[in-house]
Order: C-alpha cells, then sequence, then structure tokens
C-alpha cells in the first residue's frame, strides 16, 4: 500500500449531498449560489428566499470544512427546505513521531475519548471494512451552551478505518436533527462500506 500522498480515496456521494470545495480556492460565495440552485428545483414558490438561505447555509458550511482539511467533505440536503441535515467528511490521519503506526486501537482512543462537552459516554465497536478493519464510535456532545446552561446536542457517527500502518482515514458525520438519528447512522453505515483506497 502506498504512503497517503500517493494513494487514491474514494468514496460514494450519496443522493442529497452537495460535495464542498475543501481543496480548491474557489469563491465560495460564487460556489454556494450555484450548489444551491441546483438543488433547488425552480417550481419552488419561494425559490429566490430559499436560494438565498440555502446558499448561505452551503458557504458557511464550505468554510466550516476547509478548515480542518479533510480529504472530501459533503453537506447532506436531502430535502434543501430544511437545510443541511449532517455533515459528512472524510480525513487522513498520518503517523508521526509521536504515533509512529496507525492501528485500530489508536483511532479508537482517538475517536472514543470521552470530552468535557459529551453527553453520554462514547460507544465503540471493531468492525471490517473493504478499506481495512476500523472501528465505529457514536457520540453526542452539547454545544453552544447559553448562560441557562442548556446547549444544543449534536451526534456523531464516526469510523475509523485503518488503511495501512502508516495512515488511516476517518469518515465522520454529524447532525443535530435528532429525529433522523437512525437514518443518518445507516446513512453513515452505508458510506463506510464504499470506501476504496487504490494506488
Amino acid at each position: 500500500m502506498p504512503g497517503f500522498a500517493a494513494a487514491t480515496v474514494r468514496m460514494r456521494t450519496p443522493e442529497g449531498a452537495v460535495a464542498l470545495p475543501v481543496q480548491s480556492s474557489v469563491d465560495l460565495r460564487a460556489w454556494a449560489a450555484e450548489a444551491a440552485a441546483r438543488r433547488v428545483g425552480p417550481d419552488d414558490d419561494d425559490e429566490p428566499k430559499l436560494l438565498d438561505a440555502l446558499a448561505a447555509e452551503l458557504r458557511e458550511a464550505a468554510a466550516d470544512s476547509r478548515g480542518r482539511g479533510p480529504v472530501t467533505a459533503l453537506s447532506y440536503v436531502p430535502e434543501p427546505r430544511l437545510g443541511e441535515l449532517a455533515r459528512i467528511e472524510l480525513s487522513a490521519l498520518v503517523a508521526d513521531d509521536t504515533y509512529p503506526a496507525v492501528t485500530v486501537d489508536l483511532l479508537r482512543r482517538y475517536l472514543a475519548a470521552p470530552t468535557p462537552v459529551s453527553y453520554r459516554p462514547p460507544e465503540a465497536e471493531l468492525v471490517a471494512l473493504p478499506a481495512g478493519p476500523a472501528v465505529r464510535v457514536r457520540h453526542a456532545y452539547v454545544q453552544d451552551v447559553g448562560r441557562d446552561g442548556l446547549g444544543t446536542v449534536t451526534e456523531t457517527c464516526a469510523y475509523g478505518i485503518r488503511a495501512d500502518p502508516a495512515w488511516g482515514l476517518v469518515l465522520f458525520t454529524s447532525w443535530r436533527a435528532l429525529a433522523r438519528t437512525d437514518l443518518l447512522c445507516a446513512l453513515t453505515d452505508e458510506l463506510a462500506r464504499t470506501v476504496r483506497v487504490t494506488p
């Protein structure tokens, strides 16, 4: 298996997802306007308002994901009127002097470590994927806590995939629409099975 820089990583893009330009230097405002227009049907009665709202959300999503430098990032927008339902990012973890080898246990510790904002303890399980041995981790956080002590629960489903001893991949889906948790976990499971690595 080649080093990460020489490898090609592919993952299926689900229907309703918008690929965010995280690896290119496009003008985000112009890109978001075009991407929103592709997702909104021309027959929508509130088309101008919906286009503006979705474009603003996609622009913010692209800027946010771009800051983390993933291999690829998707904004999952199956119903444009409701905006972004989930964010999907595929990132690489490359071994270094501190961690000279990427192992499934290292990925588990990385993804399943409780944090001060954890809503409940992470749930981890070992799985086998076409791209390599992996760990699946479910987690929930409380974010944007106000003065009243109340915050918003963000749920995540992540896969840490040991693609090679020198590097691994992290597929990370996050959402706040708690009523869609089962659907989004199933989507993440499906996407994890489509990850492929080739020289």
